[in-house]
C-alpha cells in the first residue's frame, strides 16, 4: 500500500524528522488536516515546509531511524532528491539515499549518485559515483566526491566537460574532457580548480596541465587570463597575446592584451567597454615602439621610417527614446598600413580587398513609422600607399530626411518629402588622368603616381573632387497614386517639383606630387536648379493558367517628362560618380543617377515586359526586358560632367541599351540569377552579372561570373571580367569541407602587378633591363583561393583554413598573402586561434 506523509516543519531539517517521524503513531493516526503538535512546525515557512512521497515508511525505534521506500521524492526549499530508499539516521543527523539517487538544485542543477550520504539540510557528505548536470549542460563526474558547507564540491578523480553524451553509447568518452586528480568547485568564489589535470579528446591525452582553473557556470563576467591568441609573419615573427580582463563593475571593463612579438617588440593593446542606462560605447587602443622597422617597405609604400605605431578607435550608440538615437564609430592610425601589418581588428575599415578605407563617423537618428531622419559626418582615411590624405573629403553634415504621406485626403496615393544637405571640403583636388593601355597599368583604376594631369583639361582628366567647399541642399517633394480600369490595366501618375541649391568654392590651387595642378574654372558661386516632373506609368497584366503552372504577362510602360538638366559642368557631383544602368532602375521614377547632385532631364519614355510563373509548390521563374529611349531635350547622359558621369553608361545615345534581368528555380533550393546590358545594334553584352546557387544539408555551392566592357571616358581602358567558385560539403556528422576560388579572367591585378615592377626596373636601369611589354599569364590566373575544414557540434567549433590572394602593394604588403589559420574553441574553457 503506498503511503504520502506530510509534514510541517522548523527551519532544519533534523528536527523536523525527529519530532514528525519519531513516533509512527503519529503519522499513521494524525487526522486530516490536523494541526502540528509543536509550535515551531505551525509557525514553519512555506518554503520550509517538507513534502515525502514513498510506497511505504518503515520505522525503526531502536536505531531511531526512518527509512522511506519505493520511489522516494522528497521536496525541500527548493530542493528535491529522489532514490529507491531515503534512509534518516536521527541520532547522527543524517541522510543517506540509497539506489538511482538523485538531487534536484533550486537552480536547475541535477546531482546523481549510486548512494549519498548527507546532513539533514543536504548540504555537506559524500555522494559514490557522482554525476553533475548544470543548467548550461556542463557535467562534472567522479567515483567519489564530497560537499562541504553546502558549497563546495570536491571531485576526487574528476571528469570535467561540457559535451552531451552520445544516445547509442553513453559510456563512451566526449569529444573532450578535463581528467583531474582533483577538481574542486566553489560555489562563492564561482570557481572550479583542477589540480594536476589533462585534456583529452576522445580519450587521448594530448595536453598536460599541473594547475589551472576557470569560472563555473554562474558566472557571466570575472576576472581573469582569456585564451591566448597566437600570430606569426615575416614582420612580425611569431608572437603570442594573453589578454586580461579586469571586472570592474556589472556595467564596465577593461581587457589588456600584451602581445609579445619575436621581431617587432610587445603590442599593446586595451579595450574599455562601458554600458550605460541609455546604450554603451567601446574605446580600443594599441601601440608598440617597432624595434625592427626594416621589415616594412620604405616610405611611401610602407612604415620603415616609423619608430612608435598605434591606432585609438571607438564606437558608441545611444538611445533617446524609442525614435531617436545617436552615435559614433571613430577610428585613427599613426600611418595607413598600421591595421593590416599587426592585424589590428577595426570596424571602421572597408571590406574590400584592394583601396581599402578606414571611415570615421558620429550621427543623429531618427525614425517611425512614416518618417526617417539621419544627421551625420564623414571623416576618411585612405590604408594605400596610393590614396592622399589631403584629396580625401571631410564631410559634414549629411542630413538626410524623408516622409511618407499615405492617402492625403486630397489627392489620394501618396507623397514623399525628400530633403538632402551636403557640405565637404578637402585640401587638394583629386585628379586622375584617362589612361591609355600602359598608363592605365601604372596609374591604375584611379590614377596615382604616374598621374600626368598637371593643368586641369576636359580630354585628359576627370576630376574626382574640388579642392576648397562644396555644399548643396536638395528638396523634393513627389506624388503618385495607382488606379486600375474596368479592364484590369493599371495608371499609375506621377509628379514632383525637385529645388536644389549649389555653393563652390574652389581652392584655387594645390600640390599633387611636387607639381601645381589647376582647375580651369576657380571662381566663388552659388547657383540653383528647379526640376519638376510628370508621369505615367501603364501596366496590363495578363493571367494565364495551365495544367503546369500559372504565368502572368506584364507589359510595362513610362514616360517622365522634365526640362532640360542646366548647369552639369558647373556640378562638382562628389555623391553621383557611380553609375550603373541595369533592369533595377529601369522604371526609377528619381532617375537613374545614384546620387544627388546630378538630376536626369529631358523627356525619357521606359518600355519593358515582365513574365512571372509559378510551377507546382517550389518552382518559380521571373524576366524582364527592357530599353530606355530619350523622346525630347537633351539627354543628361551624353553630357559628361568633371568625372564623365553618364558616359559609357549605356544612357548615352538616343536608344538606350537593352536591360534584361532573369530568376529562375527549377526546384527547392537551387537559384539562377543573371543580367545583362546589350548594345541595342549590335546586341553586344556589354554588361553581365550571373550566379547560380544550390543548397541542401549535404552541399552547398555557388558560382558567380561578372564581365564588364571598357568604360575608357571613365577611365577603365581594359574589360574586367572575373569568375568565382565555392562550395561546402558535409563529409560527416557536424564536419564539413569548404573551398573558393577567385579567377582573374582578365587578368587585371595580376598583369599591373608584373608591368608595375618590371617598368620600375626599367627606368632604374635602362640599359639593363628590357623594356616592360604586356604579360600573358593564361587565362586562369587565380586572385584568391581558400581552403577549409570545419567541426561543429554543441560543445566545440574546430576550424582550419588556407587562404591566398593577390600581394597588395598599395597597402604596404610586399609579397602575396598566404594565411593559414587554426581556431578551436572549447565551450566554457575558452578559444585558442593561430595565424601565419
Amino acid at each position: 500500500m503506498k503511503r504520502v506523509a506530510h509534514f510541517a516543519a522548523a527551519t532544519a531539517l533534523a528536527s523536523s524528522l525527529a519530532y514528525l517521524l519519531a513516533s509512527p503513531a503519529y503519522a499513521q493516526n494524525q487526522p486530516a488536516g490536523a494541526k502540528p503538535a509543536n509550535a515551531a512546525a505551525a509557525a514553519a515557512k512555506p518554503q520550509d515546509r517538507m513534502v515525502v512521497d514513498a510506497r511505504e515508511l518503515v520505522y525503526d525505534n531502536d536505531k531511531k531511524t526512518v527509512a522511506a521506500v519505493g520511489n522516494v521524492q522528497i521536496l525541500y526549499q527548493g530542493r528535491t532528491i529522489e532514490a529507491d530508499k531515503v534512509i534518516y539516521d536521527q541520532a547522527n543527523k543524517r541522510v543517506t539515499a540509497i539506489g538511482n539517487a538523485r538531487i534536484t538544485e533550486t537552480n536547475g542543477t541535477v546531482i546523481t549518485g549510486d548512494r549519498f550520504n548527507l546532513t539533514d539540510d543536504f548540504r555537506d557528505g559524500f555522494i559514490d559515483s557522482l554525476r553533475v548536470v548544470n543548467p548550461d549542460r556542463t557535467r562534472f563526474s567522479a567515483p567519489r566526491a564530497e560537499r562541504t558547507d553546502g558549497e563546495t564540491f570536491i571531485f576526487d578523480k574528476g571528469i570535467y566537460t561540457a559535451c552531451e553524451p552520445c544516445k547509442d553509447n553513453p559510456e563512451k568518452p566526449p569529444l573532450w574532457q578535463v581528467r583531474a586528480a582533483r577538481i574542486i568547485h566553489k560555489k562563492s568564489e564561482q570557481t572550479v580548480y583542477y589540480e594536476d589535470a589533462r585534456l583529452e579528446f576522445a580519450g587521448v591525452p594530448l595536453a598536460y596541465l599541473p594547475y589551472m582553473s576557470g569560472p563555473d557556470s554562474t558566472v557571466k563576467r570575472k576576472s581573469g587570463f582569456l585564451s591566448p591568441k597566437f600570430i606569426n609573419t615575416g614582420a612580425l615573427g611569431f608572437g603570442v597575446g594573453l589578454p586580461y580582463f579586469v571586472n570592474l563593475a556589472p556595467n564596465y571593463d577593461l581587457t589588456v592584451t600584451p602581445t609579445f612579438l619575436s621581431r617587432q617588440g610587445v603590442l599593446g593593446q586595451a579595450e574599455w567597454r562601458h554600458r550605460l542606462m541609455t546604450g554603451s560605447y567601446t574605446i580600443r587602443a594599441s601601440g608598440i615602439f617597432q624595434q625592427d622597422a626594416d621589415a616594412f617597405l620604405v616610405a611611401p609604400y610602407g612604415a620603415r621610417d616609423k619608430d612608435f605605431r598605434g591606432s585609438i578607435e571607438t564606437n558608441g550608440k545611444f538611445f533617446i527614446n524609442q525614435n531617436w538615437s545617436f552615435g559614433w564609430n571613430a577610428s585613427m592610425s599613426t600611418d595607413r598600413w598600421f591595421y593590416r601589418n599587426y592585424r589590428i581588428r577595426n570596424e571602421a575599415i572597408s571590406s574590400a580587398t584592394y583601396l581599402q578605407e578606414s571611415t570615421s563617423t558620429a550621427y543623429l537618428n531618427g525614425q517611425s513609422a512614416t518618417a526617417w531622419f539621419d544627421l551625420r559626418g564623414y571623416y576618411f582615411q585612405p590604408l594605400n600607399y596610393q590614396d592622399w590624405q589631403k584629396q580625401q573629403p571631410v564631410v559634414l553634415p549629411v542630413l538626410d530626411y524623408d516622409k511618407r504621406v499615405h492617402k492625403p485626403s486630397f489627392l489620394g496615393g501618396e507623397i514623399d518629402v525628400n530633403v538632402n544637405v551636403t557640405n565637404l571640403w578637402r585640401d587638394t583636388a583629386a585628379f586622375s588622368e584617362l589612361p591609355q593601355q600602359k598608363t592605365y597599368l601604372l596609374t591604375g583604376l584611379y590614377g596615382g603616381l604616374y598621374d600626368g594631369c598637371a593643368v586641369y583639361q576636359k580630354e585628359t582628366c576627370l576630376v574626382r573632387g574640388l579642392a576648397g567647399n562644396v555644399a548643396r541642399a536638395t528638396a523634393q517633394v513627389s506624388w503618385r497614386r495607382n488606379f486600375i480600369d474596368p479592364l484590369g490595366q493599371m495608371w499609375t501618375p506621377y509628379a514632383s517639383v525637385r529645388a536644389d541649391v549649389f555653393s563652390i568654392n574652389p581652392d584655387t590651387s594645390g600640390v599633387i606630387n611636387s607639381r601645381v595642378t589647376t582647375i580651369a574654372d576657380t571662381s566663388d558661386e552659388v547657383f540653383g536648379r528647379v526640376m519638376p516632373a510628370i508621369g505615367l506609368m501603364y501596366r496590363y497584366p495578363f493571367v494565364a493558367k495551365t495544367s503546369w503552372g500559372t504565368h502572368i504577362i506584364e507589359p510595362v510602360a513610362q514616360i517622365v517628362a522634365r526640362p532640360n538638366e542646366t548647369n552639369s559642368l558647373r556640378i562638382a557631383n562628389e555623391d553621383a560618380q557611380s553609375l550603373v544602368f541595369d533592369a533595377n532602375n529601369l522604371f526609377e521614377w528619381s532617375g537613374k543617377f545614384s546620387g544627388y547632385d546630378r538630376v536626369e532631364g529631358g523627356t525619357r519614355a521606359n518600355v519593358g515586359a515582365l513574365y512571372t510563373g509559378r510551377f507546382g509548390q517550389e518552382a518559380f521563374a521571373n524576366f524582364l526586358f527592357g530599353q530606355s529611349y530619350q523622346l525630347g531635350g537633351r539627354n543628361s547622359f551624353s553630357t559628361g560632367d568633371l568625372v564623365n558621369t553618364g558616359l559609357n553608361s549605356g544612357l548615352d545615345t538616343n536608344s538606350s541599351d537593352l536591360v534584361t534581368r532573369a530568376q529562375l528555380s527549377p526546384f527547392k533550393g537551387f537559384f539562377l540569377t543573371g543580367a545583362a546590358r546589350l548594345n541595342s545594334t549590335t546586341f553586344e553584352t556589354q554588361r553581365i552579372d550571373a550566379a547560380a546557387t544550390y543548397s541542401t544539408g549535404l552541399v552547398t555551392a555557388s558560382v558567380g561570373y561578372g564581365r564588364y566592357e571598357p568604360q575608357p571616358d571613365l577611365g577603365i581602358p581594359r574589360r574586367r571580367e572575373g569568375l568565382s567558385l565555392n562550395g561546402s560539403l558535409k563529409v560527416a556528422e557536424n564536419w564539413r569541407l569548404r573551398a573558393g576560388v577567385l579567377f582573374d579572367l582578365d587578368k587585371y591585378k595580376y598583369d599591373r602587378e608584373l608591368y608595375r615592377n618590371a617598368y620600375t626596373a626599367y627606368l632604374a636601369a635602362p640599359t639593363v633591363a628590357t623594356a616592360p611589354v604586356y604579360p600573358n599569364t593564361g587565362p586562369f590566373q587565380t586572385a584568391s583561393t581558400s581552403l577549409g575544414i570545419n567541426y561543429t557540434d554543441e560543445c566545440t567549433i574546430f576550424d582550419v583554413s588556407y587562404s591566398q590572394s593577390y600581394a597588395d602593394r598599395q597597402a604596404g604588403a610586399t609579397k602575396d598573402t598566404r594565411t593559414v589559420m587554426f581556431r578551436l574553441e572549447l565551450r566554457t574553457l575558452g578559444e585558442l586561434s593561430y595565424s601565419q
